[in-house]
């Protein structure tokens, strides 16, 4: 289990008032908090080794070209991927409109179903919506169930016509916490089209849960560092190097070049064909060093304290007279995320009281307003826990929505 109070000591942000208030930071879905071991290697770069990487022969940019790629092969060590597959990109989303645009545009045209779901973030739906008039493709969506659950059934009945190439999904959802059986829809998408290709939103789940691509069949997996105690600014597309190869580039410019004349170029290998212009050199190696951190902890150790504050967290606010709680009850199949409702009150409302009390959630749709709909609402308020928070903090999360409520007097 983690020293939670050790590991707090790690994080000097943790240290805040706020409001005249001791600061209890519950918007980690958001983004998190970075460990002083995350800033201290971001400072020591820029102090003693800036310099662009690639083809520079000064001592400098062959030490910046090895804290980058040196950092790349950490982070693909930490999802079980293949060094030359791994993207590093500004965010997620950048990430999936990548494969929107080389993978999709390319590959899918009429006949063939793009598979997505109900419960997704905007990043993994925006992306196909834009390139589907220009190619024809199906797109589809697996509904979600009342307990905040993929809809097998309908899953099953898209996936029996065949025509399935494309299947995308979220490992973790960042609104109802519900984690996803990656592994077993992905072995049925590919036992009813041998051709389709597997994507995989790890945004909220590479921060939480162990992951390893192979275990999980996916042939492309999407996350950003600011969710894993690394900075904002980088975002990872890790892929089967044969995919990529085959896709064409999605920016152009400097360093995904082989050659360029007049008449034509011809691109760089991967993965530098998709990485166009300088690079986020420095948030990479702070992202190597949030890896570190986090290997060092384990990811096992994570999940277990996280399902340790969930079994106290959801009969805590459960018992509140007029909360909801949205998703499944379950800590096993949930991550850290856990969205509510309290009657009579709107979600912007009651973030905006609750942060006067010190307690910093999130209020509104998410980024998944198809998911958010389906719980009746255009907003949900929410809590998201990671390895900095302690139990206490969740007594000061049911202290801050009794205050909420006794504020507006409901």
């Amino acid at each position: 289990m983690l020293d939670v109070e050790r590991v707090r000591k790690d994080f000097p942000l943790l240290e805040r008032q706020v409001h005249g208030r001791r600061l209890v930071y519950l918007d980690s879905a958001a983004t998190s908090q970075k460990p002083q071991s995350v800033l201290d290697a971001m400072t020591r770069y820029y102090e003693t080794t800036n310099a662009n990487v690639h083809r520079g022969v000064h001592a400098l940019a062959e030490e910046a070209t090895e804290a980058y790629e040196s950092a790349r092969n950490t982070v693909a060590r930490f999802v079980c991927a293949d060094p030359r597959g791994v993207v590093f990109t500004k965010n997620a989303t950048e990430a999936f409109n990548l494969l929107a645009y080389s993978w999709a545009r390319t590959r899918l045209g009429e006949g063939d179903i793009l598979l997505s779901t109900q419960m997704e973030h905007h990043a993994n739906l925006v992306p196909w919506q834009l390139v589907q008039p220009e190619t024809g493709f199906d797109l589809r969506y697996v509904p979600m169930t009342a307990g905040g659950l993929l809809d097998l059934d309908e899953f099953d009945a898209v996936v029996a016509t065949g025509r399935v190439k494309l299947f995308t999904v979220t490992a973790m959802s960042n609104v109802v916490g519900t984690i996803n059986p990656v592994r077993e829809l992905a072995a049925k998408v590919r036992a009813a089209n041998r051709d389709a290709v597997v994507v995989v939103d790890g945004a909220q789940s590479v921060p939480h849960l162990g992951t390893d691509m192979v275990d999980l069949d996916a042939d492309f997996l999407c996350f950003s560092g600011h969710k894993m105690l690394g900075p904002t600014g980088i975002g990872v597309l890790a892929g089967r190097p044969d995919l990529l190869e085959a896709m064409p580039p999605f920016l152009g410019g400097g360093e995904m070049i082989s050659n360029v004349t007049l008449e034509g170029t011809t691109y760089n290998e991967i993965p530098y064909k998709f990485e166009a212009g300088t690079p986020p050199i420095a948030e990479a190696v702070g992202l190597a060093a949030a890896v570190d951190y986090l290997s060092g902890l384990g990811m096992d150790a994570v999940r277990a304290h996280e399902v340790e504050l969930l079994q106290t967290c959801i009969p805590a606010l459960e018992a509140v007279e007029g909360v909801t709680v949205h998703g499944p009850t379950d800590p096993a199949r949930r991550g850290a995320a856990v969205s509510f409702a309290i009657e009579g009150l709107h979600p912007h409302d009651i973030g905006t009281i609750m942060d006067r009390e010190g307690v910093a959630v999130r209020a509104g749709h998410h980024c998944a307003k198809p998911l958010v709909r389906t719980l009746g609402s255009a907003a949900t308020t929410r809590a998201s826990f990671y390895l900095y928070n302690t139990t206490d903090e969740i007594q000061a999360l049911v202290d801050a929505i009794e205050a909420t409520k006794n504020f507006f007097k409901v």
